[in-house]
């Protein structure tokens, strides 16, 4: 059987969720549902942390950025989606498919690292409130971003050369929702066993290193949150970092399962629900955690929409 390398591949068939019509508009109807919610929330957010000067703290920074990386990590799976559900429409070209993976890995790095940023301004916040402006400094915090950003950035160049150097002897059916790198693994008549090493080298790396700043962190801020005497003051301390905590849980869980494991282990059903929630789920519930469970933000949201209202009667 004759081999080819991926180049010369014209596109891709994306299988979708489902061949049932009734479950295909069902889902189209969520999904989308589901997304408005994700564009609204996180706009929402990144607007009223820009127009509220109370909101300009190392924290809001971190959150207005995670709230645009949601945005984008949910719109380079989502539309897509919603068209193959919509139109049955499994026809992927292979510059599109591996752009959405590029896009997809260098998003979904550069969170993990977002959320271990946030977690270290929580512990300067918690652990040395005294030194916690000069720990959290504008030229440290836009430091942290832009290194976040470039990891995401060096993660998924990598991950695209690796999969750039895969065969495909007979098929071009991709048994999944969006190009992913188990099903495209899965698909590929090539020896795998390298490639799989360097991904999961990469992702684990990261995986592993975000999770051990978060956990570093976190066991600091729960020493001295025991330490504090009030009762009062432990539950305001840990209001502080209670949404950060449900959004790393959440996000990081689906992550591990779906990716720290070979591709000889892929399921199909599993795989395709875990997706589901971290591409489209967590995207929506990130704004509604953070602005849910967060005082300051709901006075923010008060503040501005005070502000408009005052504006508009002077008019």
């Amino acid at each position: 059987m004759g081999r080819r390398n991926i180049t010369q591949v014209s596109d891709f068939i994306l299988m979708g969720l489902t061949d049932s019509a009734e479950i295909r508009l069902v889902l189209f109807t969520l999904f989308l549902l589901m997304y408005l919610i994700t564009v609204l929330g996180n706009v929402g957010m990144i607007l009223i942390i820009r127009l509220d000067p109370q909101l300009h703290t190392p924290m809001y920074f971190f959150l207005s950025h995670l709230s645009f990386l949601d945005l984008s990590y949910s719109s380079v799976i989502t539309p897509k989606t919603l068209d193959n559900l919509l139109t049955s429409n499994k026809y992927v070209s292979y510059l599109n498919c591996f752009t959405q993976m590029n896009c997809f890995v260098f998003l979904g790095a550069t969170e993990c690292f977002f959320l271990s940023s946030m977690a270290y301004d929580r512990y300067g916040a918690i652990c040395n409130p005294l030194h916690y402006p000069v720990v959290m400094s504008t030229r440290r915090c836009c430091s942290l971003v832009f290194g976040s950003y470039l990891i995401g950035f060096t993660d998924s160049i990598v991950d695209v050369l690796c999969m750039s150097r895969l065969h495909f002897c007979n098929s071009s059916v991709i048994y999944h929702f969006f190009c992913d790198a188990p099903p495209v693994l899965a698909l590929s008549c090539t020896d795998t066993h390298d490639i799989e090493i360097i991904i999961s080298i990469f992702a684990g790396s990261t995986l592993v290193v975000s999770l051990i700043t978060i956990s570093v962190s976190y066991v600091s801020i729960l020493s001295t949150i025991l330490k504090i005497n009030s009762t009062s003051g432990k539950r305001k301390a840990f209001s502080t970092c209670a949404s950060h905590l449900l959004a790393v849980t959440i996000f990081y869980g689906t992550m591990i399962f779906t990716y720290l494991k070979p591709s000889k282990s892929y399921s199909l059903g599993k795989d395709q629900v875990a997706s589901v929630f971290y591409t489209i789920v967590i995207p929506m519930l990130n704004p509604l955690i953070y602005s849910l469970r967060n005082k300051d933000v709901k006075n923010a949201f008060s503040r501005v929409i005070q502000k408009r209202n005052v504006s508009t009667q002077l008019k």
